[in-house]
C-alpha cells in the first residue's frame, strides 16, 4: 500500500520512523510519501495562503499549488483522495479498515481556515474527520488515520490476531482489561480466572467485561 501525504509541514511526518510503523516502512511493507506543498506554488515566495473573499479572520490556502501538488501525486487519478477536514465523514474502525485495503490514498493537508472550495470540488474523493475539534493543521489527523490503517496491514504487526480482539473490532464493543506480571501489585490482584489456565473461562470472562465496558462507556451509541 502506498500512501501520500500532502502538506505544508513534511517535518511533522518524522516521527513515522519511530516503533513499529517505522520498522514496517523501512522493510517496505507498505510506502508512505511526503510532498511538500509550497513546492508547487508559482509564487516567488512559496506563498500557498490568502485572505479569504467575503472578510473573516484567518487565510485560506490558495487553489493553485494544491491542485498543482495533487494532480502531480496522483496524475491519472488512480488513488482515492482523501482531506482530512472537520467537516468530513467521521473515522471508525470500519473506514479505518476499508481505507488499509486499498492501493493508494492521497491525505490533502490544510491548514490555517482551510483549502479553497474549489479544490474539494475538483480534486477530493472523500473528506474525513476523526472528531468534532478543530485542530492547527490537518497533519495531526493525517497522523492518525496512518497510525490506524497501518495496524491492519499485514506485517506491520507483530501478531495479526492483535487486531482482531480489540476495541472496535466488531465494529462498536471496547476491548476488555489487560493483566500481566506481576499478580499483585500495590494490593491490587489479576482477576483469578486470568491464572487459571481454563481457556473457555477466560474468554467467557473476556467478552463479558467487553460488554460490561461498553454498557457503562457508550451505553446505546
Amino acid at each position: 500500500m502506498k500512501i501520500s501525504v500532502l502538506t505544508l509541514f513534511p517535518e511533522m511526518y518524522g516521527i513515522l520512523k519511530e516503533s513499529v510503523i517505522g520498522r514496517a516502512l523501512e522493510a517496505g511493507v507498505f510506502e508512505v510519501n511526503v510532498v511538500n506543498i509550497r513546492d508547487y506554488s508559482l509564487n516567488k515566495h512559496k506563498k500557498c495562503d490568502d485572505y479569504p473573499f467575503g472578510g473573516g479572520a484567518g487565510m485560506v490556502m490558495t487553489p493553485q499549488p494544491l491542485h498543482d501538488c495533487i494532480t502531480a501525486t496522483d496524475p491519472g487519478h488512480q488513488a482515492v483522495r482523501i482531506y482530512l477536514s472537520p467537516k468530513g465523514e467521521h473515522l471508525n474502525q470500519k473506514k479505518v479498515l476499508e481505507l488499509s485495503k486499498l492501493s493508494h490514498i492521497v491525505l490533502v493537508n490544510g491548514s490555517y481556515e482551510g483549502i479553497d472550495e474549489r479544490i474539494i470540488t475538483l480534486d477530493i474523493d472523500m473528506e474525513l474527520s476523526i472528531g468534532d475539534y478543530v485542530l492547527t493543521s490537518g497533519d495531526f489527523a493525517s497522523l492518525v488515520v496512518i497510525n490506524a490503517i497501518a495496524r491492519y496491514i499485514p506485517g506491520v504487526l507483530g501478531s495479526e490476531s492483535s487486531t482482531e480482539e480489540e476495541s472496535f473490532a466488531d465494529g462498536r464493543t471496547l476491548e476488555y482489561p489487560h493483566y500481566t506480571r506481576p499478580q499483585e501489585f500495590m494490593g491490587l490482584w489479576v482477576p483469578q480466572v486470568l491464572v487459571s489456565g481454563d481457556h473457555k473461562k477466560v474468554a467467557e470472562w473476556r467478552k463479558e467485561q467487553s460488554e460490561r465496558i461498553t454498557k457503562e462507556r457508550r451505553g446505546n451509541k
